[in-house]
């Protein structure tokens, strides 16, 4: 597989793949971009970024010189490098190691800080670069589990600052927000409960009046989710009611606001814990045997009582 890497991957890394080492990425969104890689030598040369890259190790022994130190990462610890700051990688053992890493642009990541703080406020400084950070580690293992809409990464560029601002000790802006504007969520609640398409974080802002990373934070506090997996689970809502009617599937999946079948077949599954495919089986069975329960029913209806039968020499 041909690697594609972006300009905050860095060369370095292009020169990487070869062999049994091979890079994947993908930018869905402005100020965004996912890598996942696999390197079993040398892994790649100095080179720096100029954002943020915050990734967890997947697999083996990551090791690489950082800030003057020789840094180690195992398996599910949090790696977090600063903006411009050299770097290398290479293997820790000879089974080699993997990785998934977001690269955020600091742009993005101060305005979610701006937000929780309710002040400008410097970007956060991590002081450690591998730790055992928990929210740093969710952020990341979500962000590869399903195609990014514009909502979910309003959520994610939120969830790593929050982590960000936990790693740094210098930093105590982190708190729940100040108030919850009820007319505001509302008319978010309500935009979300009728769209069956993609909401883009613009839509909303608009809406509502409040910034993305505000909407986002005191949404979750009303409503216990963000706003993105209120959307998809509406969106959800709607394809399992469908399903039930018969709906194709392909047919369904863009009615829903989904990009392809695919797309909507791993939603429903993480959702719902079965495919769409099977779910729509289910209601068939189950519609089936409501008929036949129903058919019964008023053949046992129709038929003649045996009690009140005429009794002979009546």
């Amino acid at each position: 597989m041909a690697p594609m890497v972006g300009r905050s991957a860095g060369e370095g890394l292009v020169r990487s793949c070869d062999g049994g080492d091979w890079v994947c990425t993908c930018a869905p969104g402005e100020g965004v971009e996912l890598l996942r890689a696999w390197f079993g030598g040398r892994g790649f040369a100095r080179h720096r970024h100029d954002t943020y890259a915050i990734g967890v190790t997947e697999a083996g022994v990551q090791t690489f010189d950082y800030r003057g130190r020789v840094e180690r990462s195992t398996r599910g610890q949090v790696v977090v490098l600063h903006p411009d700051e050299m770097h290398d990688g290479r293997v820790g053992t000879e089974a080699g190691f993997g990785y998934r890493i977001v690269y955020v642009e600091p742009a993005r990541i101060a305005g979610a800080v701006r937000t929780i703080s309710g002040r400008p406020a410097p970007l956060p400084f991590v002081r450690e670069a591998v730790s055992n950070n928990p929210t740093l580690a969710r952020a990341v293992t979500a962000a590869f589990r399903s195609a990014l809409e514009p909502l979910a990464l309003d959520a994610l560029v939120l969830r790593l600052a929050e982590g960000l601002i936990e790693g740094d000790p210098d930093n105590h802006t982190a708190r729940l927000p100040r108030r919850l504007d009820h007319a505001a969520l509302e008319r978010a609640r309500a935009f979300l409960d009728g769209r069956r398409a993609i909401v883009r974080s613009v839509e909303l802002e608009a809406v509502t009046g409040l910034s993305r990373y505000e909407l986002a934070r005191q949404f979750r506090v009303s409503y216990g989710t963000s706003p993105y997996r209120y959307s998809l689970m509406r969106r959800l809502d709607f394809a399992r009611n469908r399903l039930r009617g018969g709906m194709p599937l392909a047919e369904l999946a863009l009615a829903a606001g989904f990009a392809d079948q695919a797309h909507f077949t791993r939603m429903f599954r993480s959702a719902f814990g079965v495919t769409p495919g099977r779910y729509a089986r289910f209601c068939s069975a189950e519609a089936e045997r409501l008929r036949g329960w129903v058919l019964r029913e008023a053949e046992d209806l129709a038929a003649p009582d045996p009690s009140q039968a005429a009794r002979p020499g009546e």
